[in-house]
């Protein structure tokens, strides 16, 4: 029932803020009345959009790769310490935790 609510409440909103979406920012006229500004600023946030699945998935990609090598190093750890019971727990533990 809350999930209801919750999404009754969000497409009520939608549908009373269509009516300010509904205007166009890159107008002929809207870039003729404020000159560059109005250009520079359309380019740096389309150059920010263009920029974040690239910066996301690097991110990502990265904390993975971090990841990895920090289990590697614990299961070399383990094997050089031959205490078999450390690379079983260097296994099993869960992504993300150092």
């Amino acid at each position: 029932m809350k999930l209801f609510r919750t999404t009754a409440i969000a497409i009520l909103l939608l549908a009373t803020m269509a009516g300010l979406a509904s205007a166009c920012p890159t107008c002929k006229e809207s870039v003729a009345e404020n000159g560059g500004n109005l250009v520079q600023g359309y380019f740096w946030s389309i150059i920010f959009m263009m920029s974040m699945p690239f910066l996301i998935f690097s991110g990502l990609s990265t904390m993975f790769y971090l990841d990895v090598r920090r289990a590697r190093n614990r299961q070399a750890l383990a094997s050089a310490n031959q205490k078999p019971w450390l690379a079983d727990e260097a296994e099993a533990l869960p992504v993300g935790s150092a």
